[in-house]
Formats: C-alpha cells, sequence, structure tokens
C-alpha cells in the first residue's frame, strides 16, 4: 500500500466580533460575535522514516497561533478580512497555513452554535 493517499485534520477555536459593512441585513452591519472553529486538512502520502503525512503536533501548533491572533478580536481590523465573511476567513487561513503545508488540500471555517460552515477545496482549484 506505499501508494496510499491519506488526509490528516487538526482544529481549533477563537471568538471574534465582526459586522458585514455591505450586508444585506441590518443586523448583519451591527458589531456581534461568535465563537468559530477552524479545520485544516493535509493531504499526502506516507513518508519515511516516521510514517507520517505530516507532524500533526506542527499543524496544531500552526493553527492555534493563527486562530490565537483572531481570539477576542475585531476581524475587520485584520487585513484582508475588512468584510470577514466565512469564506474569506477560509482564505486568511489558507494564505497563511500553504507555505509551511504544501499539502494543505481543505480548509473549514464554521460557526457551529448557528449551524454555519464553509470549507475551500484547495483541490478542487487545481
Amino acid at each position: 500500500m506505499t501508494d496510499a493517499v491519506f488526509e490528516i485534520t487538526k482544529s481549533a477555536g477563537f471568538d471574534a466580533a465582526h459586522y458585514l459593512p455591505a450586508g444585506p441585513k441590518s443586523e448583519y452591519q451591527r458589531l456581534h460575535g461568535h465563537s468559530f472553529q477552524v479545520e485544516a486538512t493535509v493531504r499526502g502520502p506516507m513518508s519515511e522514516p516516521v510514517g507520517w503525512v505530516e507532524d500533526l503536533g506542527a499543524l496544531d501548533a500552526a493553527l492555534k497561533a493563527l486562530a490565537a491572533e483572531l481570539d477576542h478580536g475585531l476581524l475587520n481590523e485584520r487585513p484582508g478580512l475588512e468584510s470577514p465573511t466565512l469564506e474569506r476567513l477560509c482564505i486568511h487561513f489558507v494564505a497563511r497555513l500553504k507555505e509551511q503545508f504544501p499539502g494543505l488540500s481543505r480548509v473549514v471555517v464554521s460557526r457551529p452554535t448557528v449551524g454555519e460552515r464553509c470549507a475551500l477545496d484547495l483541490l478542487a482549484r487545481a
């Protein structure tokens, strides 16, 4: 099974405030907050000598560090997140993780308490 392709995933949480300046409803335009969950998936073959796709500890640390940068802040103040939709949050995490994890294949950002999620599949873009 030497040609098997695996996916590993780590997740992190953060709480942040935001508003959508051009939101179609007034409640989107008002400042409000959410609890967010972000998941990053790395895809690839098992590499030796360890026998893994990627160091899960390194992925965990990188994802948690990025989530901590956004935690308890106003997302609109971050470059690229002036209108911080779930889609733009996915792009933000991909941009920050892709160099360190070239096998990054998917990022999912969700707001579990309201049952919303967005996934960016990097393999679909290839």
